[in-house]
């Protein structure tokens, strides 16, 4: 009897070993088409960046013969900058090259393809050296922005009039500038020197940049090492009772509550109650201080939880007392663990922006902070204010900002990474 149901058992096992076969198969099918659209998914995402950004690491230059006149300069025969003229003389210098053009409207035409940073860059030739006075200087300055955008191919000329920034009367100005090698395309180091600019040719990230790594700083000296000690205390010390599963509890929905509500807290209690100074790095980092503490506090209770209970008893049955287990066996084997915590904490706060907003960090900042306290934006929110512009020279800006954050984040990473490396622990 045993023998027939052995038999029939074994033959319900074969009938059905195909079927299980096939689902295992599909399953597994599944599971790489899932990857696969995943992967080409992330591919087109990052060659849609690349494609529209990268053009925006290189700007338009224009080559002009700048007389430093000193009836312009200095007119007493002392120099003095503050009045000088210096847009006429870079206007002078670039109606060189069309001495044709004598209209008004048509010398108001001419000018608009020449950027107002060229009398920046003639500013600065002066104050870095007085000598220049009398002499005439060939420099290359930022051409303006549809000259840059034309350029680059990202006008296109065959459009009727109606639909393109330029006439077809500055595009021939410009072909002519071409043909006279007086246009050329170089490393746009404005993008990393400047802060925010109205004009597209002039703005740059490095006050988004610095707001940011201000704020991060704060967040990394506030939030790792209180909610280090937050979840040490709650996986070590604290009671197991009600009042330390609410509190648990609590820190699991604090993780996923929106970020916004923590820039309304910030608002209420940083700004309105504490005075801290609006739009400050410093108001900032509490605020993504308080967005991260619950991210760090779960990771970091994880991490204790996973190392063996061996370890403490082993530590106990030497005589060590409860603390120095904890500090000298408990934590050194976790704190990679920590560490990843922390990681995905400070990687969530760099890419926040809704918070920021509700602190007054949306505002217009051309000066690039210097400290804790000074006026600043962020790079996700620098992202924002350009994504907005109804300037089209903005939208290669644009990716070319998310392209650098996406390198600070894994630059983050990878220090932090390293970091958790060294400090890693094997059992």
């Amino acid at each position: 009897m045993a023998h027939v149901d052995a038999e029939r058992t074994k033959r319900l096992v074969e009938a059905s070993l195909g079927a299980r076969h096939r689902r295992e198969r599909l399953f597994q099918v599944a599971g790489f088409l899932a990857t696969t659209v995943g992967v080409v998914f992330l591919a087109i995402f990052f060659w849609t960046l690349i494609a529209q950004g990268y053009s925006a690491f290189v700007q338009t230059f224009v080559k002009l013969d700048v007389e430093f006149s000193e009836s312009e300069l200095a007119p007493a025969g002392t120099l003095d900058l503050q009045y000088a003229n210096f847009d006429a003389l870079a206007r002078s210098a670039f109606r060189e090259y069309f001495p044709d053009v004598t209209g008004r409207s048509d010398r108001r035409e001419l000018n608009k393809l020449l950027s107002v940073g060229a009398s920046y860059a003639i500013r600065d030739a002066i104050e870095q050296n007085p000598d220049l006075v009398g002499t005439t200087v060939s420099m290359w300055v930022p051409a303006a922005a549809i000259v840059d955008m034309l350029v680059k191919e990202n006008i296109d000329r065959n459009l009727p009039e109606s639909q393109r920034p330029l006439t077809d009367q500055q595009i021939a100005w410009v072909d002519r500038l071409i043909e006279r090698d007086a246009l050329d395309t170089r490393f746009n180091t404005a993008l990393f020197s400047n802060g925010d600019s109205r004009e597209p040719e002039l703005a740059g990230i490095r006050g988004a940049l610095m707001g940011s790594f201000y704020m991060l700083l704060i967040t990394i000296a506030l939030a790792f090492p209180i909610g280090a000690a937050a979840a040490v205390y709650l996986e070590e010390f604290a009671p197991k009772n009600r009042w330390s599963d609410l509190i648990e509890v609590n820190i699991n929905n604090l993780a996923a509550v929106p970020s916004i509500v923590f820039g309304l807290l910030g608002l209420a209690v940083f700004i309105n109650w504490m005075a801290i100074p609006r739009s400050a790095p410093l108001v900032g980092g509490l605020v993504l201080s308080l967005l991260t503490l619950p991210v760090i506090i779960i990771a970091s209770r994880a991490a204790i939880k996973a190392v063996p209970p061996s370890i403490r008893e082993a530590a106990f049955g030497l005589g060590a007392s409860r603390v120095q287990v904890v500090f000298h066996h408990v934590i050194p084997l976790a704190l990679p663990g920590m560490l990843t915590g922390a990681i995905i904490g400070m990687s969530r706060a760099l890419g926040e922006s809704a918070p920021l907003l509700m602190i007054g960090m949306v505002a217009f900042i051309v000066d690039v902070p210097s400290g804790f306290s000074d006026p600043a934006t962020a790079l996700p929110v620098q992202i924002y204010l350009w994504a907005d512009s109804p300037e089209r020279a903005f939208a290669e800006r644009t990716s070319a900002a998310i392209i650098v954050l996406l390198g600070f984040l894994l630059l983050m990473n990878l220090a932090a990474i390293i970091m958790r490396k060294r400090v890693e622990r094997q059992w």
